[in-house]
């Protein structure tokens, strides 16, 4: 067991937030009004506030604040409703999850993998003992799998100390997806519980979630990903009398009287997934659209194979066709025989490979955009709010990168070969649900402007606005203000603030994927370390620390012109652009900070001793 796994054990997950109509009513005003006054604005930026003598300027910020704008509009609408369905009761048996009458009754056989590459077999052992713990009321038959494509002989041998089945394969050929597909074709249960080699399931999961297959159209529920190991962070009081002894201690405990509790070194990774899943995926179970996330994930197999066989088709006919087109043009004949046009189709046959979970970096959501669109058999996806199982989060910077470029990659890949917005089958709230998710990635191209725009202008003088005039604020000020208030009511119980943060900090990670994709570079499978890797890592923040520098030499500069009188630097312009760069020099500290976080003896202590059972 490794050390880092054993002193979180202690640790709880959040608890879901209440569906309120009242709430959901609140935010849909203020997200409408927000919308409205942001679209007011942007107007009149581009009928009335052009600075025509700098169009260079000018126009690139317009453009990146229509773009942010539209992203707006996508995310409001994924945040539209919170409403869910609820799970039915629990199926006591086969027939109780399909519409098929004449199906034999039977209790329900659940398979769940456990997919490991070259993880502590010892981590795995975790997980294991603790799927061999699960509770359901009625007769099933669960059995559990170690999927090792590492092949260890010391994976096997925990595997059998813990008398489940070990399947390996003689290759590696589609990494996660092609080691769920080999596993498939060596198991038969009903459903299908997908777990990464650090996630240690709860007793209860299949008490929690198989009630939603009572309808025949749902074809995976997914469980929150809750990382368990994520730095609870130091009380301020325990922080303070380290620096400053008890004296620091009782100011610590008077702040903490009037403002709160505060804790120091909270997450330094912004790797609570709790604002993602319990509002942004959640919300998207009223379009259908709650995409899978892998480990954590429930399937009917029946669903899985069903799409996939179909896409088997639909791509061998496809290949076929070509190849009798191009034999035709090779040949001259019009038509081709029919003896040769079946020695084509299996010959297509053999060249297309199924594909249950799709070959990809990012195979859950593909195979989500799969199942979606289609639409013959409307296959319906959940996202159950409720944690179900723990996990191991990146607990430093590289291992985070490696995590965030693999997701921004394959994400960015999908909408770059196959992108679900031109794809048949799925419906427009789902398009819209999916444009959100792939948006969000192109955000490096309007954050970058953001960004240097306030330091150009300190430099310069020159504004990408016709004026900071009480025109500019009148339109602009009502907008920041709705947006805000309806972020705050959107994600009532969720701080956005780190996530925004690290949302702008990121830009270079991105735009790195971006590139790749753009070359046709292929996105590798990295395995996501699950240890600390020792050290600091500067060289990966290098372009966020120069963006702080230039802005603050930006502010240093601009202020200098603005008290010796030079033309362009008036009141107005110095406020705005002061309070623009200020923000985005406090969104890049954060992962600055990461680069160089080490774990903190006293937030060592206070895992241990302030942890709840």
């Amino acid at each position: 067991m490794s050390r880092r796994a054993s002193r979180f054990q202690t640790q709880t997950p959040w608890t879901p937030l209440p569906y309120s109509p009242w709430h959901e009513t609140l935010w849909q005003f203020l997200a409408t009004s927000s919308l409205v006054f942001g679209a007011w604005y942007v107007g009149w930026r581009w009928l009335g506030s052009v600075n025509y003598d700098a169009l260079w300027f000018s126009i690139p910020l317009l453009l990146a604040e229509t773009g942010a704008f539209f992203g707006l509009v996508l995310f409001t609408a994924n945040l539209w409703s919170a409403k869910s369905p609820a799970p039915a009761p629990l199926p006591a048996g086969i027939r109780d999850c399909t519409d098929d009458p004449e199906m034999p009754d039977r209790p329900l056989s659940v398979d769940v993998f456990f997919a490991t590459y070259s993880e502590d077999p010892e981590l795995v052992r975790l997980g294991l003992k603790d799927a061999k713990r699960f509770t359901y009321p009625y007769p099933i038959d669960v059995k559990i799998h170690v999927l090792d494509d590492g092949k260890r002989p010391a994976m096997e041998a925990v595997a059998r100390e813990e008398g489940v089945n070990y399947i390996t394969r003689s290759d590696n050929v589609g990494f996660k997806a092609g080691n769920l597909r080999n596993a498939m074709t060596v198991t038969s249960g009903d459903f299908i519980l997908i777990c990464d080699a650090d996630m240690q399931p709860f007793p209860t999961f299949l008490e929690e979630t198989l009630g939603y297959f009572r309808d025949p159209k749902v074809a995976w529920v997914q469980t929150p990903h809750w990382f368990y190991d994520v730095p609870p962070g130091v009380p301020l009081p325990a922080a303070l009398e380290r620096w400053l002894g008890g004296a620091g201690r009782l100011l610590g405990k008077g702040f903490e009287r009037i403002f709160g509790p505060v804790q120091i070194g909270e997450d330094p990774f912004a790797n609570d997934p709790q604002l993602f899943f319990d509002v942004i995926l959640r919300r998207r179970n009223w379009a259908n659209a709650s995409f899978c996330c892998g480990a954590g994930s429930i399937h009917r197999r029946e669903a899985v194979m069903e799409a996939a066989l179909r896409q088997w088709s639909d791509q061998v006919a496809a290949a076929a066709g070509r190849n009798e087109a191009a034999a035709r043009r090779l040949t001259g004949e019009e038509a081709i025989a029919e003896s040769i046009r079946d020695s084509m189709r299996w010959q297509g046959a053999l060249e297309e490979e199924f594909q249950p979970y799709k070959f990809h970096v990012s195979e859950d959501i593909y195979t989500s955009i799969v199942l979606h669109s289609d639409r013959e058999r409307g296959w319906k996806s959940v996202l159950h709010p409720k944690v179900q199982a723990r996990m191991l989060s990146p607990n430093d910077l590289l291992s985070w990168t490696i995590q965030r470029f693999k997701y921004a990659g394959g994400t960015l890949d999908i909408m770059a070969h196959d992108n679900p917005l031109f794809r048949k089958g799925l419906t427009l709230p789902q398009k819209m649900m999916y444009a959100s998710t792939f948006y969000s990635y192109l955000s490096p191209l309007w954050n970058i402007v953001f960004l240097f725009s306030p330091i150009i202008f300190l430099f310069s003088g020159i504004a990408p606005v016709a004026g900071y005039s009480l025109d500019f604020f009148i339109h602009i000020a009502p907008f920041l203000l709705l947006n805000e208030l309806s972020q705050l009511v959107a994600l009532w119980g969720n701080s956005n603030a780190k996530g925004r943060a690290w949302y702008l900090a990121m830009f270079p990670l991105n735009l790195q994927a971006m590139w790749a994709v753009v070359r046709g570079k292929k996105i590798s499978f990295p395995v996501t370390p699950k240890d600390r890797q020792v050290g600091t890592y500067p060289r990966l923040v290098r372009w966020q620390i120069a963006l702080v520098v230039l802005t603050a030499a930006g502010l240093i500069w601009g202020w200098s012109a603005f008290a010796a009188g030079v033309a362009g630097y008036s009141l107005g312009a110095m406020i705005a652009n002061t309070v623009w760069g200020t923000s985005n020099m406090l969104s890049m500290l954060p992962m600055i900070r990461a680069a160089f976080w080490q774990p903190d003896p006293v937030y060592e202590a206070a895992i241990v001793e302030g942890a709840t059972p």
